[in-house]
């Protein structure tokens, strides 16, 4: 198992001749194994395989040795040779004994989908944290399974440098991986203390994530709430890092928007861990928005997804907004009111063409009013010139203006109350200079 290089980034030399291979199991369906090899036939074309067949089986038990039935594995044999293959992809994970027995009998690389998904982000990561966190997570799930691939390894080397004289070469290879995610660590977690430092200058403002599979709009919302140019693509996995940026468009309240790296079904668990700074905005987030692609014949699975990832990250009971997004692609009328009976919680828009985004909007800011903490305050007339300035660190809901003095009832968010305070704390060291 290879890990990524700058030339496994050039879509011309990843054309390579792909057979896919998807398994029904007992407790699911024939729909439930079409919609799998469909999304394992998009993962396929965004790394740039072309693939050539697909095939498929029901099984009740997992061959230890070869995961599909023996039979299979022969019919799987002599369409590799057909169609010259380059790589089979399986839509399960394999261990690593399934997989060195898979390739000595294909004769050709053989992947599953969790790799299938990495090498994706490999070709994908751009910035500095997105490519460590991609290596870091490839090294992982690629250590033990190191394979015969270089037809070197079983070769016996020593000398200068060598741990052990007369180590193995998948001895060593395994050492230097090990002491490369060693040094990914540390690196990543800098990167977290960076990114922690960032957080805790954003702590007393309102925080949004946007949350959801991947290619389902998240992107492109970003750019309708904020004006932001973030990248937007019809494939999958465009966006790795989280970007930030306030909401200016008819906003009221100072609000900040993260848009975080796309989720899928199955996801690797090591990608997860390697992308904890990044997830970490949906940990430190006041709301999230939960985005489905509802013109998805299998938005359900979406919503399933996401709310898995939300309870694993630990932010299942921070508020949260589902929306449904892309109704311009639908069609059907009747299927957006059998979702919307289904669903009546959920807002929805197309982010593209900007129906909904008012109502979306407006849910905003119903959830951030109704985490403002209410505080009361006194001034005299002397000081009525700061109502302006409180207005913008505060909601003002009644001003009563008595013979003396006024009475301002405030809703405040996270940290306005001490805005405030240093707003009449100034007021009054005016007053006395």
């Amino acid at each position: 198992m290879e890990t990524f290089n700058k030339k496994s980034k050039d879509p011309k030399l990843l054309k390579q001749k792909a057979i896919l291979i998807g398994i029904e199991f007992s407790n699911n369906g024939s729909s439930q194994l079409s919609d799998n090899l469909n999304e394992l036939n998009g993962l396929a074309e965004t790394a740039h395989y072309n693939v050539v067949t697909t095939i498929s089986q029901k099984l009740t038990r997992i061959n230890p040795k070869s995961f599909i039935g023996k039979g299979k594995v022969e019919e799987v044999a002599q369409l590799s040779r057909q169609f010259s293959a380059d790589i089979v992809i399986f839509d399960e994970n394999l261990s690593p004994a399934q997989n060195r027995n898979l390739e000595n009998i294909f004769q050709c690389r053989v992947i599953d989908r969790s790799w299938l998904i990495l090498e994706i982000f490999g070709n994908h990561a751009r910035t500095r944290e997105a490519k460590v966190q991609v290596e870091l997570a490839s090294l992982k799930y690629a250590l033990p399974r190191l394979t015969k691939m270089w037809g070197h390894l079983s070769r016996q080397r020593g000398g200068i440098g060598m741990k052990d004289v007369g180590e193995t070469q998948i001895q060593l290879d395994r050492r230097l991986i090990r002491d490369r995610i060693t040094k990914l660590d540390r690196k990543l977690k800098q990167i977290d203390l960076e990114k922690k430092t960032q957080r805790k200058n954003r702590h007393n403002i309102y925080k949004v994530a946007l949350v959801g599979y991947t290619n389902a709009g998240k992107s492109t919302l970003m750019n309708q709430l904020t004006g932001a140019e973030t990248l937007v693509a019809n494939k999958l996995f465009a966006t790795l890092d989280s970007t930030i940026r306030k909401i200016k468009k008819n906003f009221p309240y100072p609000v900040v928007l993260s848009d975080t790296v796309g989720l899928i079904d199955k996801l690797p668990h090591d990608l997860i861990a390697s992308f904890k700074s990044t997830l970490d905005e949906v940990r430190n987030a006041n709301l999230i928005i939960k985005m489905v692609d509802i013109s998805d014949s299998n938005a359900k699975r979406q919503i399933e997804t996401t709310n898995n990832v939300v309870n694993e990250i630990g932010v299942e009971d921070t508020d949260s907004l589902l929306v449904f997004n892309k109704v311009d692609k639908v069609k059907d009328p009747e299927i957006l009111e059998s979702e919307i009976q289904r669903y009546p919680e959920a807002l929805m828009i197309s982010s593209k063409n900007g129906t909904g985004i008012d109502l979306l909007q407006n849910a905003i800011i119903r959830c951030y009013e109704n985490k403002l903490d209410s505080y009361k305050i006194v001034i005299n007339y002397k000081q009525a010139k700061l109502i302006q300035q409180i207005r913008k660190c505060a909601v003002i809901v009644q001003t009563d203006y008595e013979d003396t003095l006024i009475r301002l009832d405030l809703r405040l968010p996270p940290g306005g109350k001490e805005k405030v305070q240093e707003l009449l704390k100034d007021s009054i060291q005016a007053d006395k200079n």
